[in-house]
């Protein structure tokens, strides 16, 4: 993943994962779009960071390594002006409603 792109994934910000699956002999793109709650250990190794969805009615997350071969690309749709916490643990129990007014979206 692009250097530019990583430093731009940030709590708050909501983006649209591109991944390749793999399904017997064929390969495709799937996309999934939500809001970032976390970003964990930095630039290293290791590094990830957990993007939530609705999905149906039902909130979905998923936690994405940044160094993984399966990750096409990442879209940065918007990012919030200021994001007072680096984990944004708590809008899991809000509606879409009090999380933009909490953010400022």
């Amino acid at each position: 993943m692009d250097k530019e792109i990583m430093n731009k994934i940030k709590s708050g910000a909501t983006v649209r994962v591109y991944e390749r699956i793999k399904e017997g002999d064929k390969e495709r793109e799937s996309v999934f779009q939500g809001m970032v709650l976390a970003r964990k250990h930095g630039g290293e190794v290791g590094a990830t960071f957990t993007v939530r969805a609705m999905v149906a009615g039902v909130g979905v997350e998923k936690v994405y390594p940044v160094h993984s071969p399966v990750i096409s690309r990442v879209d940065i749709l918007s990012s919030p002006k200021k994001v007072h916490r680096a984990k944004l643990y708590y809008l899991r129990d809000l509606s879409k409603k009090k999380i933009r007014q909490k953010l400022g979206v």
